[in-house]
């Protein structure tokens, strides 16, 4: 007897289950984000009119206006700088400091991990901080602000945790071939922990990006400011104008949200795999 049977596949409540608790956190996250940018697209008087409708008209010159009223050359050329050249110089270091201390090459090497661990914890020390950079000669100056990003304890637990799943037996290889120390690190092991350093390095920079209190404290020139302390004074003249303050964080926001887009799968690679070891 041929008789056509359709199997019925038994309905998998907890994968929906699953996918609607991620739109739902989609939803959260992204909600704030359409409404910035459905702020932006409007002009002052539909924004008293009605600040939550959907925009009909965009108004693309909050941007234009945002552009030059808040000093973003001088502002993002600042953060750049300071941005480009601590997480350079803290990547580097880091490296060249967290392959001694997973190899164990170096006396004390689990006392200085731990040390980096339980300051993970440790709130920021201001005053003594602040006390070190004015005797240092170091306050309201770039280079000083610039050295206070130079030391980041996740960034070099993921190098650590990262490097401990290279084989060993590439030292030991490199050793017998008279390869030096420094030669080893950038031409052997940089190449092999790429998805590790993009993930500090991404994440260094966007700390950096973003930080507001230490620039409030340390960075009392305006010509100094970074593009978080710009926007203190942009806010505090041009606030009661809500779409073109939007504009300005949109701009502010839009660099790092690039550089976090493109980076994302090493990020990934590099969080993952360095979570294997620890």
């Amino acid at each position: 007897m041929n008789v056509d049977m359709k199997i019925r596949r038994p309905i998998k409540w907890g994968k929906i289950l699953s996918y609607a608790v991620l739109i739902i956190f989609a939803i959260v996250y992204a909600g704030p984000l359409i409404m910035l940018v459905n702020t932006s697209l409007k002009s002052l008087p539909d924004f008293m009119k009605s600040a939550t409708s959907l925009v009909t008209s965009p108004n693309f010159d909050n941007f234009i206006d945002a552009w030059q009223k808040a000093n973003f050359p001088r502002y993002l050329t600042n953060t750049v700088l300071y941005t480009v050249t601590a997480t350079l110089v803290y990547v580097v270091t880091a490296i060249f400091l967290a392959f001694p201390v997973s190899r164990g090459y170096i006396k004390g090497a689990k006392i200085i991990l731990f040390l980096f661990i339980v300051a993970l914890f440790l709130p920021p020390a201001l005053i003594p901080q602040f006390q070190l950079m004015l005797r240092l000669g170091l306050y309201n100056n770039p280079i000083g602000y610039i050295l206070l990003f130079t030391i980041n304890p996740i960034g070099f637990t993921i190098l650590v945790n990262y490097i401990k799943t290279i084989p060993i037996e590439l030292d030991e290889a490199a050793a017998l071939d008279g390869c030096s120390y420094f030669k080893f690190v950038t031409m052997i092991l940089f190449p092999l922990i790429r998805p590790a350093v993009a993930t500090v390095a991404v994440l260094h920079a966007i700390g950096i990006w973003n930080e507001l209190i230490l620039p409030t404290i340390y960075l009392t020139s305006q010509k100094y400011y970074p593009i978080t302390r710009g926007m203190i004074v942009f806010q505090g003249v041009y606030g009661s104008n809500w779409p073109t303050l939007a504009a300005a964080v949109l701009i502010m926001t839009f660099p790092m949200l690039l550089i976090f887009l493109l980076m994302q799968r090493y990020i990934i690679s590099g969080l993952t795999t360095g979570a294997v070891k620890g």
